[in-house]
């Protein structure tokens, strides 16, 4: 009696590992029809400005790579393996998020005063779940003109501020802001010296609106400190002199802007055309009478 009892605990514990693999199986089966995604996200920093993460989400799907749209993110604090949950948001129809950080104080670092942060994505219907981490410490960019020997030069000083520490031998790129690309000025590589600071001069001639330039100081992509910028505006630059014939009457202006002689060139044709017209209508008439 004893033995025959054995046999079906057996059997049951024989299927129920069937079912366990089976179901392991399918799962496994439906994540291998998911895409996966990549997840980008570099830190932002502008002196005086906004603060933020700048997020892309791409995805290789059929030999190409494609930006993903409209994905839930949670963006988390990494503190001694807990997450503290900061906010959410969506990529738009380009796979880009921009996530706004108020204040880093809000943040807590770890003891070496980096920032932990991470971009998570739970997954969906479509897509495998993803994450990406984001470390950065504090920096700050003081940017001011100087002028010496009749040439001005952008002074700035790059510090930690957390650490309260001069950068030494960290590039800055200096350039004026354009419409489409940035006007790189000074030299390629602007390494600070043991002061934390560059000196740069500034050449004549820059056409600048109402001869301002806005000129950035930009750490770039810094594996420690992500980007940090700062914006100093600058009356050292050529005006601009206006040419727009936006209020004259030109062949290219508005309608409402017309040439006058175009006006009655065109006005003279119509009435001499219509009074032509007029004219042979009258004859007709006078013809037929008669």
């Amino acid at each position: 009696m004893k033995s025959r009892g054995v046999f079906p605990i057996i059997y049951l514990i024989f299927l129920s590992t069937l079912l366990v693999s089976g179901s392991f199986e399918i799962l496994n089966a439906q994540d291998a029809k998911k895409n996966s995604v990549r997840l980008k996200a570099d830190y932002i920093k502008i002196m005086e400005g906004e603060i933020y993460l700048n997020i892309k989400a791409t995805s290789r799907i059929d030999k190409q790579n494609i930006d993903v749209p409209n994905l839930d993110l949670a963006i988390y604090n990494e503190v001694d393996d807990e997450e503290i949950l900061l906010g959410n948001t969506k990529t738009d129809l380009k796979g880009q998020a921009k996530f706004q950080i108020n204040n880093l104080n809000t943040l807590k670092p770890d003891s070496s005063y980096t920032y932990n942060l991470s971009v998570s994505f739970a997954g969906n219907d479509d897509f495998k779940r993803a994450s990406r981490s984001v470390s950065f410490k504090n920096a700050a960019i003081k940017a001011e003109l100087v002028r010496k020997d009749s040439i001005n030069y952008i002074k700035a000083t790059l510090s930690d501020i957390n650490a309260d520490s001069l950068l030494v031998e960290k590039i800055l790129l200096i350039q004026v802001q354009r419409l489409f690309s940035p006007l790189k000025i000074g030299e390629e590589f602007n390494f600070t010296d043991e002061n934390g600071t560059i000196f740069v001069p500034v050449e004549e001639g820059i056409p600048g609106l109402n001869g301002n330039l806005n000129i950035e100081v930009v750490l770039a992509d810094s594996d420690d400190y992500g980007t940090v910028k700062a914006i100093l505006e600058a009356p050292i630059g050529k005006p601009i002199v206006e040419e727009s014939t936006f209020d004259q009457r030109t062949l290219w202006s508005p309608r409402g802007k017309t040439p006058i002689f175009i006006l009655l060139f065109t006005g003279g044709l119509i009435f001499g055309t219509w009074g032509f017209i007029i004219y042979l209508i009258t004859n007709l008439f006078k013809i037929s009478k008669n």
